[in-house]
């Protein structure tokens, strides 16, 4: 492997991606000489346009493989091309600097910038991350998007044997905290040389903006709280939420819900997502409106969703706020035993909401997902949960993404969905002794019946539809009132309430 000439492409790379200057080609390149243990380098010319750093990395690692400065693991490999690109990475300041300047010019050239820079330093791993397979679903209620996460690579036994010999260490306090960026990271946390924050201050308080290193949709951000604290929906949540949609009127921001079943995979530390992306559910229509007594300001309307989601718009914010606080403490306390909504029970609370902010039209906007978590013993998941029936796609909590909806569906699918294919294609009547697929055997067969004719150039596309069609059952499973007659007067008896 010829590193002189690796070490300049990379150089080179990081040139024409704005995360050095010329002055800083010396400095860089025996930042990487000392890490690759090369003794020999001359800076030399290199002609090519490259959009990401994947190639060069990997020459860089089988190199650092062979010369036994790196073991040979998905994990460790990461951990070491994250070093490698830390010696060509801005510094934080650096960036700050330059996101605030850009910001002056505008707010789309400011995250223009910092998303360029993120996917730049491998810190968004868009090699991996083109891997999703993605694609969209038309129903009722407009195109869901679907896709099979495949950024997450499968641990190697050798990393989950050297994870058990890591030290147990309580910093940083979780993957979210402030304190990730620099840190090298270990078998048990990944590295974040290469992450960067952005601070924003919103009522007296910091908080700091990053992207999420999976990127489920375009500049899928992540506005962390500066404190590890939990996950809380209250008033501030939604000044929060509107301020950071003020800030960058482009982007949307929601919050998970605060309670377990219905909440995020990270409930320990308070933190955001947001994006600039348009969701189904930002498309979906107000289907009914209301007047609510002392909020004239403030149009009010449930939306054709598949979950229970009131959309309230006001020119001012404060006005928003205080409805979205009413509404939070009268759904805080609200039953209604014939639709299975208990607002709580043994002194546990049920209800909470997913909020989702936006500016539309020049008003902001918010959508109130109404949550409960309560389970049963025919439910021990949660009542308003995926059930049993569509656990072969999805077993997972609804959380925001989900909820405005896009399907993040496990790894696992894409083999298992094409071994259904080839079976499908064959005819094979029974697909219940494969210990692969044997999960999908029920629906298998309900396909099998209701596309007799279908030919086998179509098959694929089938299951990416029935696919989509599942997640729309997961959403209408999610929805405390139901899309029934029933249903729709049990939300309208609890907006009488407000």
């Amino acid at each position: 492997m010829d590193m002189n000439l690796e070490i300049n492409r990379l150089l080179n790379f990081s040139l024409q991606q704005g995360l050095i200057a010329e002055e800083d080609k010396n400095y860089c390149a025996n930042l990487l000489l000392d890490l690759l243990q090369v003794d020999e380098f001359e800076l030399v010319e290199v002609n090519e346009t490259l959009p990401i750093a994947h190639e060069i990395l990997e020459n860089m690692l089988d190199y650092a493989v062979e010369k036994g400065l790196c073991e040979d693991t998905v994990a460790q490999r990461d951990l070491f091309d994250t070093r490698i690109m830390n010696c060509v990475m801005p510094r934080p300041s650096e960036v700050i600097k330059k996101f605030k300047a850009l910001y002056e010019k505008s707010p789309v050239q400011a995250t223009d910038y910092f998303y360029k820079t993120n996917i730049a330093s491998n810190y968004i791993r868009k090699d991996r991350i083109d891997k999703n397979v993605i694609w969209k679903t038309s129903t009722e209620y407009g195109d869901l998007d679907v896709t099979i996460n495949l950024s997450k690579p499968e641990k190697d036994p050798r990393d989950i044997a050297k994870a058990k010999l890591v030290k147990s260490s309580s910093y940083p306090k979780c993957l979210l905290c402030r304190e990730n960026e620099g840190y090298a990271g270990n078998a048990n946390h990944p590295a974040r040389q290469t992450i960067r924050l952005i601070p924003m201050n919103f009522e007296g308080h910091k908080w700091f903006m990053q992207y999420s290193p999976y990127t489920y949709y375009n500049e899928h951000c992540i506005l962390l709280n500066s404190q590890h604290v939990p996950m809380k929906i209250c008033r501030a949540t939604f000044e929060n939420l509107l301020n950071f949609v003020d800030y960058l009127p482009h982007y949307f921001l929601g919050s998970n819900a605060d309670l377990p079943i219905v909440g995020g995979s990270i409930l320990s530390h308070d933190h955001y997502q947001g994006g600039h992306y348009t969701f189904a559910m930002e498309k979906a229509p107000v289907e009914e409106t209301y007047t609510i007594d002392g909020f004239e300001n403030v149009s009010v309307g449930r939306v054709k969703w598949p979950m229970s989601v009131i959309r309230a718009a006001s020119s001012n914010k404060q006005d928003l706020i205080e409805f979205a606080v009413h509404v939070l403490d009268a759904w805080r306390g609200y039953s209604d035993a014939s639709v299975d909504v208990l607002a709580e029970s043994d002194g546990q609370p049920h209800n909470t909401i997913t909020p989702i902010a936006r500016i539309r039209d020049g008003k902001y906007e918010l959508d109130l997902v109404l949550r409960n978590n309560r389970t049963t013993e025919q439910y021990p998941l949660g009542i308003f949960h995926p059930h049993d029936e569509v656990h072969h796609i999805k077993k997972e909590n609804i959380g925001l993404i989900e909820v405005m909806g896009l399907a993040v569906l496990p790894a696992r699918l894409k083999d298992e969905l094409a071994k259904v294919k080839d079976y499908f294609i064959a005819r094979k009547e029974d697909i219940s002794d494969d210990e692969q697929v044997a999960k999908h055997a029920d629906w298998y067969k309900q396909l099998l019946s209701k596309y007799k004719d279908i030919k086998n150039d179509e098959v694929e596309d089938m299951l990416k539809f029935e696919v989509g069609k599942i997640f729309m059952e997961v959403l209408l499973h999610a929805g405390v009132f139901k899309r029934n007659i029933q249903g729709i007067e049990a939300f309208n008896k609890f907006v009488k309430t407000l």
